[in-house]
């Protein structure tokens, strides 16, 4: 993966964690700077995840890459708030 990959997954990154919390039900009571983290860490796994079943590179949109990125964004964001929500603030 070049710059340009890494540029263009965290560009994708900051779409997938924003299309990963509407996708998860109810209120997520963490930051956006934290959905965007979530976002890319998701862009990179799921991309990872297409490499190991051989669906990343495809003729047009990688649509399939693109679901299992959106999946993978909405369990970090249900994992991430149901963490971040349980902190305390003392």
């Amino acid at each position: 993966m070049g710059i340009s990959g890494i540029i263009t997954a965290i560009i994708v990154g900051l779409i997938i964690g924003a299309l990963g919390r509407l996708v998860v039900p109810g209120k997520q009571n963490i930051p956006i700077w934290l959905t965007i983290v979530v976002g890319i860490v998701a862009a990179f796994v799921g991309t990872f995840i297409a490499k190991a079943f051989g669906v990343d590179v495809t003729n047009g949109i990688d649509w399939i890459e693109l679901l299992l990125q959106v999946v993978v964004a909405a369990v970090g964001v249900t994992f991430v708030s149901g963490y971040y929500g349980r902190r305390s603030l003392v």
